[in-house]
């Protein structure tokens, strides 16, 4: 399925799971795509319906030209839903999709009735740290990019035992658009959504991992620390990518909540 908004652009989205259940969406990292959902949908109910969507930029979904303001990006997710006719959904972000998770949920409360930000912060990283990469990647590309982002998303152990999904992790980087990348990677340097994240009022789960070299487990409980009631939950021996290294896991949290919050 294809969601056009009102300035041209396509959003590649998948469905599954029941057309007329409760909704939930899921947002995906940085030069990944919603690929990465898959062994986690798979695991939930389907009962639930599950939407995917690739960012601008990422997947299948068109790259046009950046920057990106992150506004962008919360705006192409509430279009969607929009579209889609869905309400009160519990939107499911990792990374910088954990970042239009709270976006969303700050501009478009209507739209989402929980959120789940695996992976995130706030603000993810410094400028000058961004713009040192920003630099890298516009001028040798995203392989500049390729090893020393495997090392941050994945456990050792996976490194080591699982080359598979390491190596899948990979392409799917290597296939992402420069332009895109660099307007993703713009766009997560700019913001910080610590004024409006600490005024979320809603059920909120916060999922880190031992392991991540990204967004460390410590980032991720502080900004779960800013939503009174947030939950948050550490995955021993994940990376940045846990919905790829413990699906099972990510997928039991996620219906352990959705269960907590009457969604099922």
């Amino acid at each position: 399925m294809i969601i056009p908004d009102q300035d041209g652009v396509v959003l590649h989205v998948v469905e599954s799971g029941a057309p007329d259940g409760p909704a939930v969406a899921f947002a995906h990292a940085l030069g990944s795509d919603l690929t990465t959902w898959d062994a986690v949908v798979a695991r939930l109910p389907q009962s639930l319906r599950l939407i995917r969507m690739d960012m601008r930029g990422h997947g299948n979904s068109p790259c046009p030209d950046g920057p990106y303001p992150m506004g962008e990006l919360v705006g192409d997710a509430a279009r969607c839903l929009d579209r889609l006719g869905v309400k009160d959904c519990v939107f499911v972000g990792l990374s910088i999709g954990g970042i239009i998770a709270q976006g969303l949920a700050a501009e478009r409360l209507d739209l989402v009735r929980g959120l789940v930000i695996a992976n995130t912060a706030v603000k993810i990283g410094t400028p000058a740290i961004w713009a040192d990469r920003i630099k890298a990647v516009r001028e040798n590309g995203i392989e500049t990019e390729l090893d020393a982002t495997m090392h941050r998303w994945f456990s050792r152990a996976t490194q080591r035992d699982h080359p598979e999904v390491v190596n899948a992790a990979r392409s799917r980087m290597r296939a992402t658009p420069l332009a895109g990348y660099l307007g993703c990677m713009e766009a997560i340097a700019d913001t910080d959504l610590y004024e409006s994240t600490a005024r979320l009022r809603l059920p909120t789960l916060a999922i880190a991992g031992t392991e991540d070299g990204s967004t460390p487990a410590d980032l991720v409980r502080e900004t779960a620390g800013l939503i009174p009631g947030a939950r948050f939950e550490l995955i021993r021996g994940a990376g940045h990518m846990p919905p790829l290294e413990k699906p099972d896991m990510f997928a039991t949290l996620l219906t352990d909540f959705l269960t907590s919050i009457g969604h099922l």
